[in-house]
């Protein structure tokens, strides 16, 4: 049974509007945990508290109440074995575009008063694959290599937890490709990830569980596999050989649409068809299937379903 590298309960954080007196609750009780190794995905729109939990993780902002707990560490008891347990990648791009990544990854390790003899800077360099490019200007470097960067400035004192934060904005898809093949391979060497993104696509494929927070409250958190289980409609697009379009199909709980007459679609609830009666249905009308494809949804839909956006 894996341990918890990140336990967090019931964390509330109220911001208080100096004008009005009225309270605003960024954060609502918040209660999950993250386990070691795995790759943990926190979405939710704009708004709904992601920046403030990463910013209390972070030290940057103060919480109201609550618990968290990171590696064994209390953050109120151990506030500096919790910073040390955790690299944090942000959003922005923020690196002195006249040091070298050899030299920025040094200096990084002093902050960390990471002795000398300690350090693993070359390794680093060579597990985001920049090996090459170690004394070029930062400023030379392209998009892609300055988010890679910016991962091996967060580990450099080898936290076992990293949290990425929105890390593909901005970067074209092939880039984007190569930073999660990154990311994949430090998971693979143990590192727990923690991942925000907007790409929702992008967190089906790479978390292995999700929590959906929404105006500051926990909405869903469950595995990939079974938050998509949650869409219950199911989408069918027929192929077929030819259809009047003027033509009116009608099936109890089916909603039929003849987009061409080649394109028939049709939707319906998972639990309340046999996929078999709507292929009877055509044949009895004698519409030819030539080809089908299903859309069974995706997280993006669970998402819109969840927090109405």
């Amino acid at each position: 049974m894996s341990k918890n590298a990140l336990t967090v309960e019931n964390l509330t954080k109220i911001y208080l509007n100096s004008k009005s007196k009225k309270e605003n609750k960024a954060l609502n009780n918040l209660t999950f945990n993250v386990k070691e190794g795995e790759v943990f995905g926190l979405l939710g729109p704009n708004g709904a508290g992601k920046t403030t939990f990463l910013s209390i993780l972070g030290g940057t902002v103060i919480k109201s109440s609550g618990d968290v707990n990171v590696w064994g560490f209390d953050l109120d008891k151990n506030p500096r074995q919790v910073r040390a347990s955790l690299g944090i990648v942000p959003q922005e791009v923020n690196l002195d575009a006249f040091f070298s990544p050899k030299k920025l990854l040094e200096l990084q390790a002093g902050l960390y008063g990471i002795k000398k003899e300690d350090r693993i800077t070359d390794l680093i360099l060579k597990m985001v694959a920049l090996e090459d490019k170690a004394n070029a200007y930062s400023r030379s470097l392209s998009g892609g290599m300055k988010r890679r960067l910016l991962i091996a400035k967060a580990m450099v004192h080898q936290p076992p937890i990293l949290i990425l934060d929105e890390p593909t904005a901005g970067v074209d898809v092939e880039l984007r490709n190569n930073l999660w093949n990154n990311v994949k391979q430090l998971n693979k060497e143990g590192v727990t990830i923690i991942l925000t993104t907007h790409y929702l696509l992008e967190a089906q494929e790479m978390c292995d569980r999700i929590a959906i927070i929404d105006k500051g409250n926990l909405v869903a958190l469950d595995t990939t596999k079974k938050l998509l289980e949650r869409i219950q409609t199911k989408k069918i697009n027929f192929k077929v050989e030819s259809v009047d379009l003027n033509k009116t199909l009608s099936m109890k709980g089916i909603k039929f649409k003849i987009i061409s007459e080649n394109l028939i679609t049709a939707s319906y609830e998972k639990s309340s068809l046999n996929f078999g009666e709507i292929v009877n249905y055509f044949n009895q009308n004698n519409i030819k299937i030539e080809d089908i494809a299903t859309d069974d949804g995706d997280l993006e839909d669970v998402f819109v379903q969840l927090t109405k956006h």
